[in-house]
């Protein structure tokens, strides 16, 4: 077994490697990044100036034959995971992948297929596992505090994503729904002791940037699990203000509700305005909520310490591929609810030809109906 800390390789330089990158270096104990790959040179250079990592490359798949990496975080578009998941399984090396998994339900199933093949680990980049206060309600549920569980709430909403690529549902699969929803839906299929979906609802529209994608900007969710708990998800890239995200949880016996960033930040009034507040904030003139340890409070220094461990054998998996497949089928149940104007029973199979997940949305009758209204 190698010694040390575990070597990291990153593909991507914008918003998603900046969080890895930055998390790697809150747990300096477990793991150090050595190399960047990004299309981009000069985005890449500044990247790596930045965090101060030591390799350089425009094309991951050079990045791949560096002997000593040993884990590789895609922080790269949806439409490119499946590709470089099967690259990197077959240069033997870790795979992190950020949410959602893949672009469709065969693609997943390639990726776990191909990281089985070459022996190396497929970790899914779901960072509600790792978040502070969101584990503290499950620890508070799993020892009984609110007796059976009945309705786990999950919403996470702010103005619209940091990239581009997301508008363009060629390159992302989906609009919010795809982005956020995968949170909500892995998060309360963990919460509940990842209990088997029976049925998806979804309600879905574009409602304020529809001259930027065709993409849906604002969903509501409503999952049916085997042990009889309902989950809601609401998403939304419409909300004005910056980043909310925040859970409720009913039983029979007691409630509790976590917001991820109030209790973790400093009401504050400032005319002049300041440098950074929250992810997503547009302004920080007049009164904001600047928080603090962001990125500890999301969980995600927590996660890629965890699959660093996971990689030296040390520990198993919390977040693996096979979860990240089980979103997928959700999300493929919840365009199709959304299209359809019905509740989706879960085994869902998509029909032959849907290339991704929103064109059962784009496509379906109710939508259909709607505009014709």
């Amino acid at each position: 077994m190698a010694e040390g800390r575990v070597k990291v390789g990153i593909i991507g330089s914008k918003f998603q490697a900046d969080i890895h990158a930055a998390s790697f270096q809150m747990m300096p104990q477990e793991a150090e990044v050595v190399a960047i790959a990004s299309p981009t040179p000069g985005n890449a250079a500044a990247f790596a100036k930045r965090f101060g990592i030591p390799r350089v490359f425009t094309d991951y798949r050079e990045m791949l034959k560096e002997r000593d990496i040993e884990i590789v975080s895609i922080c790269a578009p949806n439409s490119l995971h499946a590709q470089m998941t099967k690259d990197i399984a077959a240069a033997g090396k870790h795979i992190v992948c950020e949410k959602p998994l893949a672009m469709t339900i065969a693609e997943g199933e390639e990726m776990i297929a191909a990281a089985k093949q070459h022996g190396v680990l497929l970790m899914y980049g779901e960072e509600l596992f790792f978040t502070p206060k969101y584990l503290k309600a499950k620890e508070m549920a799993d020892a009984g505090a609110f007796g059976k569980i009945y309705l786990v709430k999950q919403s996470e909403k702010h103005f619209g994503p940091h990239s581009p690529w997301f508008w363009d549902v060629n390159r992302s699969g989906g609009g919010a729904f795809m982005d956020l929803g995968c949170h909500g839906i892995a998060f309360c299929y963990f919460f509940l002791g990842r209990s088997p979906i029976k049925s998806v609802y979804c309600q879905m529209g574009t409602y304020v940037h529809a001259d930027e994608t065709k993409a849906e900007d604002d969903s509501l969710c409503i999952l049916e699990f085997a042990n009889g708990a309902v989950g809601l998800i609401e998403n939304s890239w419409a909300r004005r203000g910056g980043m909310d995200d925040r859970i409720e949880v009913f039983g029979e016996a007691g409630v509790t509700y976590a917001n991820l960033h109030m209790g973790n930040a400093l009401p504050t009034f400032s005319e002049k305005g300041y440098g950074y507040a929250v992810e997503k904030a547009p302004t920080t003139k007049g009164w904001t909520y600047p928080v603090f340890e962001e990125l500890w409070n999301y969980g995600t220094p927590q996660e890629l310490a965890h699959f660093a461990r996971c990689a030296r054998g040390k520990e198993a998996p919390q977040a693996t591929g096979e979860d990240g497949l089980v979103v997928m089928h959700a999300l493929y149940a919840g365009y199709a609810s959304a299209g359809e104007g019905r509740k989706i029973a879960m085994p869902y199979q998509p029909p032959p030809g849907v290339k991704k997940p929103i064109d059962l949305w784009l496509n379906g009758p109710a939508r259909a109906q709607a505009a014709q209204r």
